[in-house]
């Protein structure tokens, strides 16, 4: 793809408007579960595509494949040979170029859960930032709210520190269920700007999401596919859907979730994947087809149940 077509698939893709006043693109890539080597050609691949939202974490073990990627595609800020071409071939500076390149593009860490904690956060994030090789990160995250052993609100007392610094535009969280969120507001006064959470069409959330539309809060869905197990669900409902718009049953559940305005994450680390899973914005499903998938919903998750559960 060139860069142009790049550029106007990405600009298709809506933005939605935080709490924050930032703006965060609503279809992104995950990289869980792909090694630090791994990763580079999938990052570099979906940044090709018009991809402009990068989702990462310290406890997925790839930062510094992902800061790489970003390197060698010229998406870093600085004046890579990547930046450096393109610039000569625009006739415009390079600085210049990098760091408007920087500016079209979000990417998301979150904090390992045995790192919460003040100065065990600001320690681990300086350590972060120098393997994406960022002068920031658009959004830093808290990864599990360990209810077990509770530090979010010393945790995030440093996190706000950065985000005062400059060095993080947004503070958010992942898998904070709604008395989690009350806890973390009463103890520091602020509500996160977005929540990420297991979210697909078998496992709605619709109380957290209830909680988290009422608070301002913007909801995130990982595994938005229940790692490919909805694909065939309600006995063949997505795939007829998908049938009727001839298009993919991955497509026809990601347009559900774009939809309902949820921001998501998608994982796939083949092009032509990364590719369907962008375009979501030349169909629309008919209110009986959102309707039935509605009616999937269902009492059984695909992850880890966040009370229990830590991404050590």
């Amino acid at each position: 793809m060139t860069v142009f077509a790049a550029e106007q698939q990405a600009a298709k893709v809506p933005g939605i408007v935080l709490s924050d006043g930032n703006v965060i693109p609503q279809v992104g890539l995950g990289v869980l579960r792909i090694d630090d080597e791994g990763v580079v050609p999938v990052v570099k691949s979906a940044l090709e595509l018009g991809y402009r939202h990068i989702d990462g974490a310290a406890g997925y073990n790839n930062e510094a494949g992902l800061g790489r990627a970003l390197a060698q595609s010229g998406w870093n800020g600085k004046v890579t040979d990547a930046v450096s071409k393109l610039a000569d071939e625009r006739g415009v500076d390079a600085q210049q170029l990098a760091q408007q390149r920087r500016a079209k593009l979000w990417v998301t860490t979150k904090l390992k859960d045995s790192e919460q904690g003040y100065d065990s956060c600001l320690c681990a994030f300086e350590r972060q930032l120098g393997l994406l090789g960022l002068d920031y990160v658009d959004m830093y995250m808290i990864h599990w709210p360990t209810p077990f052993d509770w530090r979010s609100s010393e945790t995030w007392r440093a996190m706000r520190e950065l985000q005062e610094s400059g060095r993080v535009r947004t503070l958010g969280v992942c898998n904070f269920m709604p008395a989690d969120l009350e806890r973390l507001y009463n103890e520091t006064g602020q509500w996160p700007a977005v929540n990420q959470i297991e979210l697909h069409p078998t496992w709605q959330q619709r109380e957290v999401v209830a909680f988290c539309k009422q608070h301002n809060i913007a909801v995130e869905a990982y595994s938005p596919m229940a790692r490919g197990a909805d694909l065939n669900a309600g006995d063949g409902t997505i795939e007829r859907i998908a049938a009727a718009h001839q298009v993919s049953p991955a497509q026809v559940i990601l347009r559900w979730h774009i939809e309902n305005g949820t921001i998501i994450i998608p994982k796939s680390v083949h092009a032509e994947r990364q590719r369907q899973n962008l375009d979501l914005f030349n169909f629309a499903l008919t209110p009986e087809e959102h309707a039935a998938i509605d009616a999937l919903d269902g009492p059984t998750r695909a992850g880890h149940d966040p009370a229990t559960f830590t991404y050590a």
